[in-house]
């Protein structure tokens, strides 16, 4: 029944099937788009465009000085430790032509981090940006890595600009401690000594692993998502035909605030706008809002990819609310639960209503989005085309329309596995290429999705399912909230107990009793909390992702340490 089930659910242009197999790999969407498009915007950052022509001509200098590597060979991994820079779409493209295995890494990772994810994917490479290179420094005698190339912010500016940047990033900010690697290579010597080497150009078979996307997943230490050509490019094109009727080819300007390295952001701003041929604006550092509100001035953006804790900052920015949004027509949301109040709020703002989806690493990322203009707010929207869902409840039945349960995915864009690790893959993906998603979700009647939270962050009081989401859906619609966040906290009577974390808005009187207050009016009696606290700031992640654990782990910490006291 759920083959058939969203035939005739989508609406009219959004077809229900994509060909996974129209391209055979990553390296041929690259080369259509940048010949078709050459003189098109790629990317542009602090001030300077990279042009479609030129990403495939830099990309290509960047893979023949890999290939020149004696000891690289295709199917190695190379690790990639940037931010939002121009230097990143050059890297990644280069290695893949070059034939290696991209490992997208966090440029904010701990030594600990680095050394975990370095290992595990066996990388034999890396480029890193010079303000981490001291922590490059203190690794890299316990991995196998064999070269590595250093970039400083400005590399690929103008030569006036670039050593003007690169100055006041080391001299003014103080940003590139320290650090003696001897053997590293300069980016901008490897383009030039590349630029004079004869490129081999590779053509890896779909099944081929195209990057490997390091993840929490749904258990556990990080796994390497093994992503292959044909899943990222059945993603592209799900996502390319989701949109279709929104964004046009070769025409559109892109706010990218997210980082690339993130799957997110990776495949629709490096694969989904690559085949469009259209222009990504890179954000650096987007928790530096002013200087992003300045680069916001200097376009007439049309879209804006980003999440709900950057809706909510931008939204509560004098400076962004004056800015000119009447070229805004598509705003995009994932990452994490868009609250109502936020989605609301940008749309008073913007004149734009924001388009939800949800993805998870191990499916490329998107699983479902709303289709243009046809948005259910408080919904995921349907599934990618050539993508099946269903949910299963505890005892692995599918339950009726409407009951919430275990979403699972099933779709082109699922991945191959967890690299080197079968017994984790055997945990979420079974033999007939269902994924299991970790997350609570409620299939409607309509073809839309709602996502109620996820499996393990559910609270459990007095034998009731309590959803953080929903909890923090309702705080967030409380004049004066800034950010909070809702856990379970061990409880001797009830097994759990509800704590709200709360972070005010500057200047707002709120009490503990007004929270209470609010959920009493919004919620059943098990729903509401037990504890609250005021906080300063809560812990995100590098795309600004609340992190739930954290707050558990600190709060059986205290009960543990209460406990020997």
């Amino acid at each position: 029944m759920i083959e058939n089930f969203w035939k005739d659910k989508y609406p009219a242009g959004v077809p229900s099937e994509i060909d996974p197999d129209l391209y055979p790999n990553l390296l041929a969407v690259l080369k259509t788009a940048c010949q078709r498009f050459a003189d098109k915007p790629a990317f542009s950052n602090l001030g300077e465009t990279l042009s479609y022509g030129e990403l495939y001509r830099r990309s290509g200098s960047f893979a023949a000085y890999l290939q020149g590597l004696d000891d690289l060979r295709p199917g190695d991994r190379i690790a990639i430790q940037l931010p939002n820079v121009l230097q990143f779409p050059v890297a990644v493209f280069g290695a893949l032509r070059a034939g290696l295995v991209v490992v997208n890494t966090n440029p904010l990772y701990t030594e600990r981090e680095m050394l975990q994810q370095f290992n595990d994917a066996g990388a034999k490479a890396l480029i890193c940006l010079a303000n981490k290179a001291d922590l490059v420094e203190a690794v890299l005698p316990r991995t196998g890595i064999r070269h590595v190339i250093v970039s400083e912010i400005g590399d690929l500016l103008s030569p006036i600009r670039r050593l003007m940047v690169n100055a006041v990033v080391r001299y003014v900010k103080h940003l590139v401690p320290e650090y003696h690697l001897p053997q590293a290579v300069k980016f901008t010597d490897a383009l030039a000594h590349g630029k004079h080497l004869p490129l081999r150009e590779v053509d890896p078979p779909s099944s081929e692993v195209a990057v490997l996307q390091y993840t929490g997943g749904t258990t556990g230490i990080a796994k390497g998502a093994m992503l292959t050509h044909r899943n990222l490019v059945a993603n592209m094109l799900q996502c390319q035909v989701m949109i279709a009727a929104g964004l046009g080819e070769g025409c559109e300007t892109v706010i990218t605030p997210l980082p690339l390295y993130h799957i997110y952001a990776f495949t629709f701003h490096c694969l989904a706008m690559l085949v469009t041929g259209n222009h990504n604006v890179l954000i650096t550092n987007p928790r530096d809002l002013p200087e992003m509100i300045e680069e916001l001035k200097r376009w007439r953006f049309t879209c804006f990819v980003g999440l709900n804790t950057l809706f909510a900052a931008l939204c509560n920015n004098e400076e962004f609310r004056r800015l000119d949004f009447s070229a805004l027509k598509l705003t995009l949301s994932g990452g994490m639960a868009l609250q109502l109040a936020t989605a609301e709020r940008w749309r008073d703002i913007t004149g734009c209503s924001v388009c939800e989806g949800y993805g998870l690493t191990e499916a490329s990322p998107v699983v479902s989005v709303n289709p243009f203009r046809h948005y259910r707010t408080g919904t995921i929207g349907m599934p990618m085309p050539s993508t099946l869902c269903k949910v299963l409840d505890e005892q692995g039945n599918e339950p009726p329309f409407g009951s919430p349960g275990e979403l699972c995915v099933k779709g082109p864009q699922v991945m191959k596995g967890y690299w080197q690790n079968p017994e984790a893959t055997a945990a979420v993906l079974d033999a007939d290429g269902w994924l299991k998603t970790g997350d609570i979700a409620v299939i409607q009647e309509d073809g839309y999705i709602r996502l109620v939270d996820r499996k393990k962050d559910m609270i459990l009081v007095s034998g009731f399912n309590v959803f953080p989401n929903e909890l923090e859906e309702v705080l967030s619609t409380l004049p004066g909230v800034a950010q909070c966040a809702a856990i379970g906290v061990p409880d001797r009577l009830s097994g759990e107990a509800i704590k709200l974390l709360v972070v005010a808005e500057p200047g707002a009187n709120l009490t503990k009793e007004d929270v209470r207050r609010h959920m009493r009016a919004n919620l059943v009696g098990y729903k509401r909390p037990k504890y609250v606290e005021f906080r300063d700031s809560l812990p995100t992640s590098n795309v600004g992702k609340i992190l739930r654990r954290e707050l558990r782990e600190e709060e059986l910490k205290k009960i543990g340490g209460q406990r020997t006291a």
